[in-house]
């Protein structure tokens, strides 16, 4: 990176440039000399290098120095770079810059990808007609549109706490649903605990509106008539007790006794968001789950997450003793991912001031819900 270089010399303390070179927009290396030994400094466009050595905990040292670097709009990373530790300070910013063309081709494709899942469970033919793909439209609707509140739920709240996160990246997957779900990535530092709740559970929230809303319009339209050797009769789902009690309070069904007739489509966004709702509060890695419990619990999530695929695997064993075998993979798969992200470990907010009543209260209740949005056997394939 060009920029411009500045060098003090080392053992006579931490470098201090002199008083006219230092722009008050960024941290004074002497401001760090409790964590962070600086012989060296390069400027550039956006963003500062600091060269130097750290004098705590190489863990400890971006925690220590984060709240300086935030409060003059920076983040900072430490990384170690040809023989050198060097606090790597990247200008924030909470806004979008330009056109976000990798998420606009990320959406359209996913418009493409739910569209094709949507007429195979409308049974709408397209070998010969590809334009009659358009009326699956309610099923790509009501799919997207559960994912996408969910995500600027996270996206709304991270503005609010001016923490710099991504726009949603829908994930196009051509399988029955059309889609893998949909991420934002946070690329800052969280604040506080407050904040890392606030982020954390306002998706599942946001979503479990989206879900009861969808799953209430899907019930009370019509169902479809699909023929016997249509490819989606050999989905089977199961709906956990949110999407039921839903059905049960509108009197309308799930299941119909004609075979020739199946829910509407519409549905599947409530069902969709129910599983992912159940998913993403796992309490582990960088799950929403894991983000709420470090809210309320801080570290001690580090050993709660440890049973969570524990406990996956444990639903895999009871399918194979008492339950659906073709459920098993679904579970062993889970347990397996679940695994590897308590490994790779969760966000972790600079102040760690414990949340207020009501945030514990609300914490409580949304992981009490992520419980209604389970079933044992959400999704297996017959044959």
């Amino acid at each position: 990176m060009s920029g411009r270089r500045e060098t003090g010399i080392c053992g006579s303390g931490p470098y201090v440039p002199p008083m006219s070179d230092r722009p008050e927009e960024y941290p004074r290396p002497e401001a760090l000399s409790h964590t962070f030994y600086v012989y060296e400094v390069d400027r550039g466009d956006g963003e500062i290098r600091y060269y130097g050595e750290p004098l705590t905990p190489k863990a400890s040292v971006v925690d220590r120095v984060a709240p300086l670097f935030r409060d003059r709009g920076y983040r900072v990373t430490l990384r170690y770079e040809t023989g050198e530790h060097v606090l790597v300070a990247q200008k924030r910013s909470v806004g979008v810059d330009g056109i976000p063309w990798v998420n606009v081709a990320l959406f359209a494709a996913t418009i493409l990808t739910t569209l094709v899942a949507g007429a195979q469970w409308y049974d709408i033919p397209l070998t010969g007609n590809p334009i009659a793909i358009a009326g699956a439209w309610p099923f790509t609707v009501a799919v997207l549109g559960v994912l996408g509140v969910h995500e600027f739920g996270h996206y709304a709240l991270s503005r609010r706490h001016d923490v710099q996160a991504t726009l949603p990246y829908f994930i196009p997957l051509p399988n029955v649903l059309g889609t893998l779900g949909a991420v934002i990535r946070m690329k800052d530092h969280l604040p506080s605990r407050t904040a890392l709740f606030d982020i954390g559970v306002a998706g599942p929230l946001a979503g479990l509106v989206a879900t009861v809303a969808v799953t209430a319009v899907g019930v009370s339209l019509p169902p479809i008539e699909v023929g016997s050797d249509a490819l989606i009769r050999q989905v089977e789902l199961g709906y956990p007790p949110l999407i039921q009690a839903i059905a049960f309070a509108l009197g309308e069904p799930l299941v119909y006794e004609d075979p020739s007739l199946m829910v509407n489509p519409v549905v599947l966004g409530g069902w969709v968001g129910a599983f992912v709702t159940f998913l993403n509060l796992l309490p582990v890695g960088q799950l929403d789950g894991a983000h709420v419990a470090r809210a309320l619990i801080g570290d001690r999530l580090d050993r709660l997450q440890m049973a969570v695929p524990a406990v996956l695997f444990s639903i895999a064993g009871w399918h194979l003793v008492f339950g659906d075998s073709r459920a098993i993979t679904l579970w062993i798969v889970w347990g397996v991912l679940a695994l590897v992200l308590s490994r790779v470990g969760g966000a972790r907010p600079i102040d760690q001031s414990g949340v207020d009543r009501t945030r514990k209260a609300i914490g409580v209740l949304t992981l009490v819900a992520g419980l209604l949005c389970f079933t044992p056997a959400p999704i297996v394939f017959a044959g």
